[in-house]
């Protein structure tokens, strides 16, 4: 079994994209990541890793189905957010990659000259 992706992991990866901020805008365990202003991730410090990431709706659905750590967003629109529970059942580099198409999804919303400068 590979090593379970920690919250220290979560944020450098996070970070290591160009433009992105971190805060705690709702209360002092909900780690936000933002990119110009607009959230891309949320990460829970409380008890086991849980991330937050936006997803296209018919793509939420199909991994909630493939996956059973993979839920409709905690406190989010059930619609566009999973919840997903970091527990090693899904590999880093597909967490990973679901956090890159958060990214690319919130950004696809900024002026084209924003986003070119953005991109992964």
């Amino acid at each position: 079994m590979n090593e379970i992706m920690n919250i220290e992991e979560f944020r450098e990866y996070c970070l290591a994209k160009k433009a992105v901020s971190e805060g705690f805008p709702f209360d002092d365990t909900t780690l936000v990541m933002k990119v110009a202003d607009k959230i891309f991730a949320l990460a829970n410090l409380d008890g086991d890793l849980r991330i937050n990431l936006k997803c296209k709706p018919e793509k939420a659905i199909e991994l909630r189905e493939q996956y059973p750590a993979v839920q409709a967003g905690y406190h989010m629109s059930k619609k566009h957010w999973n919840t997903i529970f970091v527990d090693g059942s899904i590999a880093d580099d597909q967490i990973k990659s679901w956090i890159d198409d958060s990214f690319n999804l919130v950004i696809s919303k900024m002026p084209k000259s924003f986003r070119d400068r953005l991109r992964i």
